[in-house]
């Protein structure tokens, strides 16, 4: 799944195209690597959102094409 959708997806980010504007502007990466917004998400990837107000680290548990409000949460895991 590219990336920019998978952050939809999961609500790490809000809309998609937020999330691909998001990945263009460098703060986003995959496993330590700058990554572009359509860049495929695999299970056990380490994504880092570099917010200016709080970075955050999430470990990809599960890939979802759609997913409910409450089974977004289930898709990622909060590291730092």
């Amino acid at each position: 799944m590219r990336l920019d959708k998978y952050l939809k997806v999961s609500r790490l980010i809000k809309r998609r195209t937020v999330a691909k504007q998001a990945c263009d502007s460098g703060i986003i990466s995959i496993n330590g690597k700058v990554a572009k917004s359509s860049t495929q998400v695999q299970k056990d990837d380490i994504i880092q959102i570099d917010f200016k107000t709080k970075p955050i680290r999430v470990r990809v548990l599960e890939i979802k094409e759609h997913a409910l409000k409450d089974d977004a949460k289930q898709m990622y895991e909060i590291i730092e």
